[in-house]
């Protein structure tokens, strides 16, 4: 009998929660799926996360992949939206005019609609948006911050490319691209840089997300130039410098780079680690302001 009570108080608390899609979440310019994770019981005005894979990759499949963030929705009560990209090799449109654009179409408008959606059927909160992706889905979290600071409070990038550097190619696949970005050819002052993150939308004098970026020192895929680049475009935007440097944070081989003083930006470097930088939920969801 107390077995029996014992199986039914545990199978009281498995979530029947699932990754589900929606197929009419409104104007969908890029062409994208939009699948999403409602856990079972909702944080009042819940917050939002957009999980975005990268090249070669599904929403599906980031969903099986990242497999703490599920149950950390369950815990927090959060949603999240898993967008699929299903041209050029799965990647995620981050060269076109269109997808750099506030408003300008392409992926990005995609994914901002998507999350409208969330926002309108489960009374989600419009100041707890967030952005997270590996490889081609942390090049997107760029682009959202930049494109369309109305929306996201914070993303988190996991072995990226800064905004902009794909600008003119023509793909954004590692077989359509322009290499150079990748390889870690194009550098640029953070002033530069900076101005080409105000490109995304001429004349906005608002606030930025606030910015996390991870990156392996040793991948042979996106070089880590890159981790440079962005981190000097987004002190650029910020107008900030280091003020901190934390060795084995979060784990061990990982190193912390704290800029600025109010929660503007953040760097983790990791020894050894090549492409991509294994998610770390939990240092994301504190960054998000959610545990």
């Amino acid at each position: 009998m107390k077995l029996a009570t014992l199986l039914l108080a545990h199978l009281s608390v498995v979530s029947a929660a699932t990754l589900s899609r929606v197929r009419n979440f409104g104007n969908n310019p890029g062409n994208n799926q939009m699948w999403i994770y409602v856990p079972d019981q909702l944080a009042p005005n819940p917050a939002v996360i957009v999980a975005l894979h990268g090249c070669l990759g599904s929403a599906r499949g980031y969903y099986g992949q990242v497999t703490d963030l599920p149950p950390a929705s369950d815990t927090h009560g959060f949603i999240i939206i898993y967008p699929g990209s299903v041209d050029d090799f799965n990647c995620w449109d981050v060269a076109s005019e269109a997808s750099l654009t506030h408003n300008g179409g392409s992926d990005s408008l995609s994914i901002v609609n998507m999350v409208s959606y969330a926002i309108r059927h489960y009374n989600a909160d419009p100041d707890k948006v967030f952005a997270t992706g590996s490889s081609s889905g942390a090049m997107m979290t760029q682009i959202l911050a930049a494109a369309y600071p109305d929306v996201f409070s914070a993303i988190s990038a996991y072995s990226g490319l800064p905004y902009g550097c794909l600008r003119g190619s023509p793909g954004s696949s590692p077989f359509s691209a322009d290499p150079a970005c990748a390889s870690g050819e194009v550098v640029r002052s953070k002033e530069e840089w900076a101005a080409e993150v105000r490109r995304a939308w001429p004349g906005y004098n608002g606030s930025y997300p606030a910015v996390q970026v991870w990156h392996g020192m040793a991948d042979g895929v996106v070089d880590v130039q890159n981790y440079e680049e962005v981190v000097k475009q987004w002190t650029g935007v910020f107008g900030i410098g280091l003020t901190a440097e934390n060795q084995d944070v979060p784990v061990e081989g990982y190193t912390q780079s704290v800029f600025g003083d109010e929660g503007e930006l953040e760097g983790y470097l990791a020894e050894g680690v090549g492409h991509v930088v294994p998610t770390q939920v939990e240092a994301t969801l504190r960054w998000f302001g959610l545990i």
